[in-house]
């Protein structure tokens, strides 16, 4: 049965939805449907707080109610190819649907690891689909030792959230030399291993998992330093790949780093098709290289992008490239980060200048609450341009790396930074006379 419609979304997650929305609010007299393989899906960054921090999983999964009120249809399904010439999609129901245009947002899967093992009962991906992970917190919940593999965002994510389960031991396995090393200098990354310490998760960097031994079910592992450790539940907290077999069977083009190319308006090598989130291909702000960031906000940014230029092109919302801006929340301690780091500007080649302060979040901070800040800012030597920064503290520091994000996106300088004009409250910000931002750009401009 050939159904039509204007505007076909493929993927039921934050980007699919968003673009839908936007293409609704933007063309309000075209037909805007969405097919999702998922019925019941999750929100992608609250899937470790289904674990503890939530009474219910199901507090955590993602409805249809801000589609139908957008007057967007939706259907559960699975596009299994896409005819471009006959410009339609034929589904694993073995429907066909006709579009104008089409938007794949196909996310990603997480990456196979040929570890011998991996496919015992116990070894779980993360995967966006609330019935599975039901299952999985289930099993969790009654371990005894639980391996988390992967140190990055989401392997400490659910180290900090399993370790408030009483009665379950947690280790963490890291290839690499230290925790969160891709998005921190070694001064912020140090503060997260320190607090996952500081709750009795056993940190294993610089450690490879050689093998996973059990009868059927995961029982040890055995780590590349030849010792091996109990673990009844492990969690994959490892990157992903993008899903682009459907991109790829329809003959649209790849970057270097096999995700879908777009162009600065999330066109594919098909001006007709769009791509969005984790599938769609990522360049760098500064550099222009191809990078496999896949984040939620950087989806529903491209989402909006996509939904506005589908017929026309508005030049104002196109695309100039990620700067990978990261938040997370290890049990106190708020972590962001944006642009280049330090040592990530280096290896580009940037000649760069850095300020730093350190302060407090509330001011006096005699306050009840007040967190202790570090704020870190990397210029460029020559221009002054701001290039990065990384932030850390109490709550505050949450919205104070989303103004470091603008000020990077805006390109400002080290000389705008130091004169901010910013609002502050004694309970809510650091104090205006030293506001970290501020002061880190003053220390930067008496270097340049």
């Amino acid at each position: 049965m050939n159904k039509k419609t204007d505007v076909l979304v493929i993927g039921g997650g934050p980007a699919g939805m968003i673009s839908a929305i936007t293409a609704k609010r933007y063309y309000p007299e075209k037909n805007v449907l969405l097919i999702k393989s998922i019925g019941n899906g999750c929100i992608p960054c609250g899937i470790p707080y289904m674990f503890a921090s939530l009474k219910d999983p199901d507090e955590n999964k993602i409805g249809n109610e801000s589609l139908e009120k957008s007057d967007v249809a939706v259907e559960v399904d699975e596009v299994v190819s896409i005819d471009r010439t006959q410009k339609q999609v034929i589904t694993k129901k073995g429907d066909s649907y006709s579009y104008e245009k089409l938007i794949l947002a196909v996310g990603s899967s997480p990456m196979k690891l040929p570890i011998p093992g991996i496919g015992m009962k116990g070894v779980h991906r993360i995967v966006k689909d609330t019935n599975y992970l039901k299952k999985v917190i289930e099993q969790v919940r009654l371990s005894k030792n639980v391996l988390v593999l992967g140190g990055g965002f989401i392997g400490v994510e659910f180290a900090d959230e399993l370790s408030k389960i009483s009665g379950i031991n947690i280790s963490l396995a890291e290839v690499l030399p230290r925790l969160l090393m891709n998005s921190f200098d070694s001064d912020f990354s140090s503060m997260a291993e320190e607090k996952l310490k500081s709750q009795g998760v056993r940190l294993l960097t610089n450690t490879r998992i050689e093998e996973i031994i059990g009868n059927g079910k995961v029982e040890k592992v055995r780590l590349s330093n030849g010792t091996t450790i109990d673990a009844d539940n492990i969690i994959l907290g490892i990157g992903s790949i993008p899903d682009t077999k459907l991109a790829v069977n329809a003959g649209l083009d790849l970057n270097r780093i096999n995700s879908i190319w777009v162009d600065e308006y999330m066109r594919t090598s098909d001006p007709d098709i769009f791509a969005i989130g984790d599938c769609a291909g990522k360049t760098d702000f500064f550099t222009r290289k191809a990078v496999p960031v896949m984040l939620a906000s950087t989806a529903t940014s491209e989402a909006r992008i996509a939904g506005a230029n589908l017929y026309r092109l508005r030049v104002v919302r196109e695309n100039r490239g990620t700067i990978s801006i990261y938040s997370t929340y290890i049990n106190g301690l708020v972590l962001g980060s944006a642009g280049l780091t330090e040592s990530t500007s280096k290896k580009e080649g940037f000649e760069t200048v850095v300020g730093s302060c350190r302060g407090f979040d509330k001011h006096p901070a005699t306050l009840p609450g007040t967190n202790s800040t570090h704020v870190k800012l990397i210029f460029s030597r020559k221009s002054g341009t701001l290039m990065g920064g990384q932030v850390s503290g109490g709550f505050p520091c949450g919205a104070m790396i989303n103004l470091i994000g603008i000020a990077i996106q805006q390109r400002m300088s080290v000389t705008e930074l130091e004169t901010l004009q910013v609002a502050t409250h004694p309970y809510l910000t650091s104090s205006p006379t030293v506001y970290p931002i501020v002061i880190a750009a003053q220390n930067a401009a008496n270097k340049i």
